[in-house]
């Protein structure tokens, strides 16, 4: 096999390489066609034994991004939002009763649609803590009223909207880390 330290640079692997953490958004909300797309990629994970056991909480209602925001922050014991002000909240939930890889498999997902934002054009973060929220009786009770039933465990938050700054440049990349067995 032959290795070399060029990369095919197709348009997916250039969207793996080049996408990063926004941590400051504009108010606009991204189209539903493009939200619904980003969630789309999210379902077509892979996930254990093929489960499809994760399931998505696409928010764009103010009001209850603004609790979710409340209730993270509080995990962080912090007032500060942190979802840095993006418009929509993909909540990635896996079902613990069904799933076989439920961190995994919730992982996977939460990948799919951060690389799927950058790729339209959108900023994305991962942001931790929904594991926290949606243990918690305000987090049930989020669930409940949205008519979701099941032992969900919350795997992440994938933020997303327009960015108020320039992308971050990414760091280089730490040095010995493939390792080749031919």
């Amino acid at each position: 096999m032959k290795h070399t330290s060029t990369i095919n640079m197709n348009p997916t692997i250039q969207d793996l390489m080049t996408r990063r953490s926004v941590r400051a958004y504009t108010q606009e909300m991204p189209s539903k066609e493009d939200i619904n797309t980003i969630c789309q990629a999210g379902l077509y994970a892979a996930t254990g034994m093929g489960t499809q056991s994760p399931i998505i909480l696409a928010v764009t209602n103010k009001t209850l991004r603004d609790r979710m925001s409340r209730l993270n922050a509080q995990v962080m014991g912090t007032d500060t939002d942190p979802f840095y002000g993006a418009p929509v909240v993909l909540v990635v939930l896996v079902d613990i009763d069904t799933a076989l890889t439920p961190v995994e498999d919730g992982s996977l997902m939460m990948g799919n649609m951060l690389n799927a934002a950058h790729a339209l054009g959108l900023a994305s973060c991962w942001i931790n803590r929904a594991r926290e929220v949606f243990a918690s009786d305000e987090g049930k009770s989020i669930l409940k009223e949205l008519g979701i039933e099941g032992n969900y465990l919350g795997v992440g938050n994938c933020v997303i909207g327009y960015a108020a700054v320039p992308q971050p440049q990414p760091r280089p990349r730490k040095e010995n880390r493939i390792h080749w067995v031919e």
